[in-house]
């Protein structure tokens, strides 16, 4: 840094002047050292502003003149002014940087401004223009409403204002995700029709209890239990060896009972008793619905029945002991009521009382444990049946493609007091009536039933267009799901049936019992069901093809006295030809408004050939789209299950799962039931007639089926 000397220097002239008038005087500049600048700024730090006895002093040090001293302090103080200065400045300016973002946000926000009070736009200039705008166009609007309720009034009586108001559509929103199906592409629609689980049955046999009543100390024990239950479920899920053995006859898993006494011991076990027996199986597969789609279905007891309606024949939820995290299924838990069906009178159901309690163990992976919950023997839900639920359930896994991984564990204690079945013995002996193969098998089964719903256009097989639409084909799905759902409920050996042995069929005989209906859907008055199971020696898979297949028809129906039958509507409800809904029409018969509803379907676990009798005028509501619920129902048909035995049938071979698994069994058991209407009046009584009728239907039904398929008749 120089700095100017301000003294007056030695003069020189220009040769050009003598007089010396154009002289100049040079200023000089000296340039501080740097001892002289360190001294200087030291002294600046303290004392800004020296006297002249201070200036005097360091002009002797720094051997600079005092004059220089004086100008060095003057420079610096304006050069240290000069940046506080710009400091100010720097903080000033981000200060109206921020007031300025500050003025346009709010600039910004009066523009949307609501009014608190009526929640509309602020007033502006134009506002009584507006207002007077809109009073234009509430008198056009009133002027054309009452124009188009005249011309209503024409034609139905009553002005359009008294008209029901339109209920709006609902549509679910579970996204399923699918690429393909059947071969055939899948539509954009409603991903899952869950009004085809509807959340309600129509007739329900009354609960055999009243209220809960349960203290807070039994929901704190609860929710201990369904914690450890769903511990012991997911090692139970995914542990092999030593818990699990593959069994060397079929392939399935085997629990290995002395490991799981060890790494899961208890101290009230019922084996204790002699007459208690274990039932444990696991089963895995994929199925065609997400996780979430899942576990809202298992976590509705009236949809996990509809889904079901083979497996259970009732459900209830008796209390929400936790409704889950922010609205969600993870974390639920509630006490239920279920019973478990076989399709045959000769096997009792199944009671329990259950905890099921659902967690999300990660992204997209879901499990549901039940287990049975021992109340004090005071209690009204204290056991009174010899089944015990340990934990079981399922373990569910999203897929890439919208599918599922679906793991099941089911697991029992069943106190025998009275003898199974000798029909039975070998099926439910070995775990397959109620194991974890039926419930995978059937929810596989149902999830493609469900799916074919979103396919797009009607199927190839839909003879001459007669499904239209398809709100056609959706109708028609409802109906033949509720005829199937009613069939199910008929065959029941629910607290809520009572069954009646007739002797002189066979061993087993024929079982009947009656029920009053009233509920809209069936036909009103006093029904009588009927039932018996025979044994054949011939594949599940054989007997199966032989009732749903048309052109054997004649030969077990005796209802249609030998005349053919022409399937003229069919729809598909999933890969395996045997799953389908039918509608067949007799030849040569006096009935010619009267057509048969029929629905097929086929898994692992068994078959189903279910067909009821339905007016012409109810047919085409429903292939029209419109409302089924009110069709009157009154299903008959057959149930054939695997006999348990191994490999001593004449069952074909096959490539498909649900084929091998069919044939693996040595014959058949087939349940034949019939429903007929006794009389239109509820109170009407059973007589002889219909009993001997119904008897004499069975037993020359069973006689034509032993004969088409070459069976001795014994």
């Amino acid at each position: 840094m120089e700095y100017g000397s301000g003294g007056g220097g030695g003069s020189g002239g220009s040769g050009g002047d003598p007089d010396g008038s154009d002289s100049r005087r040079k200023k000089r500049y000296h340039r501080h050292t740097a001892h002289q600048i360190q001294r200087l700024e030291g002294m600046f730090k303290e004392c800004p502003h020296p006297d002249e006895k201070q200036r005097l002093q360091l002009s002797r040090e720094l051997s600079l003149a005092p004059r220089q001293i004086k100008f060095w302090f003057q420079n610096r103080r304006t050069q240290m002014k000069a940046q506080h200065e710009r400091a100010d400045n720097c903080a000033l300016r981000v200060e109206n940087d921020k007031i300025r973002c500050e003025n346009i946000a709010i600039r910004e926000a009066l523009k949307n401004v609501i009014c608190p009070s009526c929640g509309g736009p602020p007033i502006g200039e134009d506002s009584y223009f507006d207002e007077q705008k809109l009073r234009v166009e509430n008198a056009q609007l009133k002027e054309e409403l009452d124009r188009v309720s005249s011309i209503a009034a024409k034609y139905i009586g009553r002005p359009i204002s008294q008209l029901p108001p339109v209920q709006p559509v609902h549509i679910s929103s579970l996204d399923l995700s699918m690429g393909s199906f059947g071969g055939q592409g899948m539509g954009s629609g409603p991903s899952l029709d869950l009004d085809l689980l509807p959340g309600s049955s129509s007739a329900m046999p009354i609960m055999p209890f009243q209220g809960t009543g349960i203290s807070d100390m039994d929901k704190s024990l609860m929710a201990d239990v369904a914690a450890n239950a769903l511990d012991e479920l997911l090692r139970l899920l995914q542990t092999n060896e030593p818990l699990w053995m593959k069994s060397t006859t079929d392939g399935r898993d085997v629990l290995n009972l002395e490991s799981y006494e060890r790494i899961f011991p208890r101290a009230n076990s019922h084996l204790k008793n002699p007459n208690v027996r274990i039932e444990a199986s696991r089963d895995s597969g994929v199925v065609i619905m997400n996780s979430l789609a899942l576990v809202d279905i298992f976590m509705d007891s009236n949809k996990w029945m509809e889904l079901f309606p083979t497996i259970v024949s009732m459900a209830r939820t008796l209390e929400v002991l936790s409704s889950g995290m922010m609205g969600g299924h993870s974390g639920s838990l509630q006490l239920m009521y279920g019973e478990l069906q076989v399709l045959s009178p000769l096997v009792p159901t199944r009671e329990f009382y259950f905890l099921r309690y659902c967690q999300q163990i990660e992204q997209g992976s879901w499990a549901i444990v039940d287990v049975s919950y021992d109340f004090p023997r005071d209690n009204q839900f204290a056991p009174q049946n010899p089944s015990h639920r340990l934990p079981s359930g399922c373990l569910i896994q999203d897929m890439p493609n919208g599918y599922s991984k679906v793991t099941w564990v089911e697991h029992v204690e069943i106190e025998d007091k009275t003898p199974t079945h000798r029909l039975y013995r070998d099926l439910i002996h070995r775990g397959l009536a109620f194991g974890a193969e039926r419930w995978l098998a059937t929810l596989q089964r149902m999830c493609e039933r469900f799916a074919c719903l979103m396919v797009k256009g009607t199927s190839t097989r839909d003879l001459g267009g007669v499904i239209p639409s398809p709100d056609g084909k959706r109708s028609m799905m409802k109906l033949a799901q509720r005829m199937v759902n009613n069939f199910c409920a008929s065959i029941s050996t629910s607290n809520g049936h009572r069954w009646t042995t007739l002797s002189g069929l066979n061993e087993v005989g024929v079982r009947v019992t009656i029920h009053k209906n009233t509920d809209p859907g069936q036909p009103n008055g006093v029904v009588l069901s009927a039932a018996t199971t025979i044994w054949l020696p011939v594949s599940p898979q054989n007997v199966f093809n032989f009732f749903r297949d048309e052109r054997t028809r004649p030969q077990w129906d005796v209802l249609s006295n030998g005349n053919a039958v022409q399937e003229v509507a069919h729809i598909a409800n999933g890969p395996h030809p045997g799953n389908c809904i039918s509608v067949l029409r007799a030849f040569n018969t006096s009935q010619n408004n009267m057509l048969i509803l029929q629905e097929s379907c086929i898994d692992s676990s068994g078959s189903l050939v279910i067909y009821c009798p339905v007016d012409l005028p109810a047919i085409n509501i429903a292939m029209s789209g419109e409302d089924p619920s009110y069709i009157p129902l009154l299903p008959s048909g057959f149930t054939i299950s695997p006999d348990g035995r191994q490999d001593q049938g004449d069952g074909a071979s096959s490539s498909s799962s649900t084929t091998a698994s069919m044939g693996r069994s040595g014959g058949s058991l087939i349940t034949v039931v019939f429903q007929i209407l006794v009389s239109s009046l509820p109170s009407a009584k059973l007589n002889l007639e219909s009993v001997t009728t119904v008897n004499n239907l069975i037993g020359n039904t069973v006689q034509q089926i032993k004969a088409a398929l070459n069976c001795p008749s014994s």
